[in-house]
């Protein structure tokens, strides 16, 4: 079975909302600095774009965490491959994160990074997919709504594949 990508989201709209978001960010820290959390592989692509346009100083790390075997549905089941490189008590952090889907790999890493004892915890997604939620996230700041489509591009992939896409599109396959 074959499959190809649709354009949903151009890179110029994607850019846009990046922007606008980073606004957000800059304007809520006046006087403060950030610690992004980005989540890999995924975020990656947004977590840089969207550093570059905070205005507020900002340090960032990584995390790598994984409930998706190699298909298109989450598993449920939460396990670190990376964990973070420095602490992050007492530091304004903000995870970023390419899409929130059913809300379990989410719910889990807040609260893991809730008992670190941060000043502040915010969720930052580029895309959000209500329609799935299993597990209530609270994002503050969310790109794009999403319906229940098998999203690619802009980092996030379809087995490891589309991440390099400047766009959001939605996988479609062939008969």
């Amino acid at each position: 079975m074959a499959e190809h990508v649709k354009v949903m989201l151009t890179e110029e709209e994607v850019d846009r909302k990046i922007k606008e978001i980073a606004l957000l960010i800059s304007r809520d820290y006046v006087g403060k600095s950030v610690h992004l959390i980005c989540i890999l592989k995924g975020a990656s692509f947004f977590a840089c774009e969207l550093a570059k346009r905070i205005d507020v100083p900002v340090t960032i790390d990584f995390m790598s965490v994984s409930s998706y075997g190699g298909g298109t549905e989450s598993s449920g089941y939460v396990k670190i491959i990376k964990d973070l490189d420095s602490p992050i008590e007492g530091k304004n952090v903000i995870v970023v994160e390419d899409i929130i889907d059913s809300g379990r790999t989410l719910s889990h890493l807040l609260n893991l990074l809730k008992s670190r004892n941060p000043e502040s915890i915010e969720l930052c997604a580029l895309l959000d997919k209500p329609e799935r939620r299993v597990v209530e996230v609270d994002a503050k700041y969310v790109g794009f709504q999403v319906p229940d489509l098998f999203v690619v591009g802009y980092g996030l992939d379809y087995d490891q594949r589309y991440r390099n896409l400047p766009y959001i599109g939605v996988v479609e396959f062939d008969d």
